[in-house]
C-alpha cells in the first residue's frame, strides 16, 4: 500500500482524538464547566485560570499529544521514503494528519463543533514534524516566551509566536537549503494557514486586548 494512503488512513483517527476535550473533562472531574467559567474556553489556559497552574500544564500536555502521537505514528510511515523520493504529495499527506487533530481540537464534533484555540495541538505538530517544523518550532517558542512574561497575556504570547513560526521556518530552510517552495510547499502553506487559524480563533481575545479588559494569567492564590 502506498505510503500516501496509508496517511490518508490515518486522517479520521486523528481528527477523533483530536476532538477529545481534555479541558472539559479535567474540569468536569473538578466539578466545574469550563464552558460555562472563566473566559469559556475549553483549553489549557482557562483551566489553569480556574483549577491552577498544576492543571494549565496537565491540559496542555494533554492537548500537545492529541496530535503528537498521529504525527509520531505518520512520521515512522514517512522515514520508509527516502528523502530524495519525498515529493510535495508526501508532505501534503503528512501534514493532513496533524491538521486533521488540530481542526478536532478547534472544532470537536463531541461539542457540535466548538472547541479550543489550537496552541497546543499545533505544538504537537511541531515537535512530531522532525526537522522541518521543530527548528522553526523552537524559535517561535524563544519569541512566545519573552512576550508572556514580559505581557503575561497568553493570548498575545500565542498570535506573536504562531505569526513568528512561518517566517521562522522560511528563514531556516532557506539557510538549510531546503525546498521549501518545491516539494516542501505543502509545510510553508501549513504554516501559514495554521498561525492564521490561531490568530482567527483568538478574535474576542483581540478585542478584549484593544479594549484593556483581557484577563492577564496569575498566579491562583
Amino acid at each position: 500500500m502506498p505510503v500516501e494512503t496509508t496517511l490518508l488512513l490515518l486522517v479520521l483517527p486523528a481528527y477523533l482524538l483530536g476532538s477529545i476535550p481534555f479541558g472539559l473533562v479535567v474540569g468536569k472531574s473538578k466539578g466545574i464547566d469550563v464552558r460555562t467559567a472563566g473566559s469559556g474556553n475549553i483549553g489549557a489556559t482557562n483551566v489553569g485560570r480556574l483549577l491552577g497552574k498544576k492543571y494549565f500544564f496537565v491540559v496542555f500536555f494533554l492537548d500537545l499529544l492529541k496530535s503528537f502521537i498521529p504525527m509520531l505514528i505518520a512520521s515512522a510511515l514517512v522515514q520508509r521514503v527516502p528523502p530524495a523520493q519525498r515529493d510535495a504529495h508526501v508532505y501534503l499527506h503528512w501534514l493532513l494528519v496533524g491538521f486533521a487533530a488540530v481542526l478536532g481540537h478547534m472544532f470537536s464534533v463531541f461539542l457540535k463543533f466548538k472547541g479550543g484555540k489550537g496552541v497546543a495541538t499545533s505544538a504537537g505538530v511541531m515537535l512530531g514534524l522532525v526537522p522541518y517544523y521543530t527548528l522553526p518550532g523552537l524559535v517561535a517558542i524563544l519569541i512566545f516566551m519573552p512576550v508572556f512574561f514580559a505581557t503575561r497575556y497568553v493570548s498575545l504570547s500565542s498570535m506573536i509566536g504562531a505569526c513568528t513560526f512561518p517566517i521562522a521556518y522560511v528563514a531556516i530552510g532557506e539557510a538549510l537549503g531546503w525546498n521549501i517552495t518545491g516539494s516542501q510547499l505543502p509545510l510553508l502553506i501549513f504554516a501559514i494557514v495554521m498561525a492564521l487559524l490561531i490568530v482567527y480563533r483568538h478574535r474576542a481575545n483581540i478585542q478584549r486586548l484593544l479594549a484593556g479588559t483581557e484577563n492577564r494569567f496569575v498566579k491562583k492564590a
